[in-house]
């Protein structure tokens, strides 16, 4: 069985937990995240279907592809079995990360200073490649409320890591560096270790005008790099996100001036 033939086979399967794994109400005691990957294979197609045909068109559908390790893994990738087929992966990982941290996040509005001290034991949890998410158990933080902001997030959050990865490929970033992002057992390394700075600024500009053009504030993403720049020691999965050389505050203001610019319609 061919690598793409694999991900179709384990995304139908994730499809059918999520469809009766999905709570009918945010705050039920199974406390299921709504925000699957299911949610992340139309959101891909949008952000993918949304690039200029001259992009757009060396992204294959479908954009996502799904990896089934507990790792958070999100990369460019290319497989092939009866043609070459251009995506981004994403693994089972990244997304209960992205889904964590976007939790903690919203409940910060109700308790301000619970996404710092949620990012400083998150941190503490993770080894061994595998993020050990804290537990969030209290009843007021999986309100509807709570739930539609944690959703909010993680379209922000997911989406512009798509569009950054994507970037890669119609920018020509993964083309030069594939041969050098394999390692070890064919596990997959991170492009950002390879990137230069100007490579890394122009994917940035061009996730962020990808995904505002979907409807995706900036918010998301800015959250998930401060995440990391509060840690005090980055772990392994922080290199699939940002590389290591980026100022993250200047990152941050540069992302809020991009969306103030796409707004009065000066970026594109």
């Amino acid at each position: 069985m061919g690598q793409t033939t694999k991900f179709r086979a384990v995304l139908g399967i994730l499809l059918l937990a999520v469809i009766f794994n999905t709570p009918c109400n945010a705050a039920e005691q199974s406390r299921a995240y709504q925000s699957g990957f299911s949610i992340v294979l139309k959101l891909g197609g949008e952000l993918s279907e949304a690039l200029p045909d001259k992009f757009g068109k060396q992204i294959d559908a479908p954009a996502i592809a799904l990896q089934p390790q507990d790792s958070p893994v999100v990369s460019p990738i290319a497989t092939t079995e009866t043609k070459l087929t251009r995506q981004v992966v994403m693994s089972a990982g990244f997304i209960d990360l992205i889904n964590h941290l976007c939790h903690a996040k919203a409940i910060d509005h109700i308790q301000p200073g619970y996404f710092d001290q949620y990012v400083k034991n998150l941190a503490a949890g993770t080894g061994g490649g595998v993020t050990q998410a804290p537990n969030i158990v209290e009843a007021r933080f999986w309100t509807d409320n709570v739930i539609n902001d944690q959703m909010s997030y993680f379209n922000q959050m997911i989406g512009f890591m798509m569009a950054l990865n994507f970037s890669h490929h119609y920018l020509g970033h993964y083309t030069k560096y594939s041969p050098r992002m394999i390692g070890a057992g064919n596990k997959i390394g991170a492009i950002n270790e390879l990137l230069t700075p100007a490579e890394w600024e122009v994917s940035v500009r061009a996730a962020a005008v990808n995904s505002l053009d979907c409807a995706l504030a900036t918010d998301g993403c800015r959250a998930l790099f401060q995440a990391i720049d509060k840690m005090p020691t980055r772990p392994a999965w922080a290199s699939y996100v940002i590389p290591a050389h980026v100022d993250i505050k200047k990152l941050d203001k540069q992302l809020a001036h991009y969306e103030e610019l796409f707004f009065r319609g000066q970026l594109k």
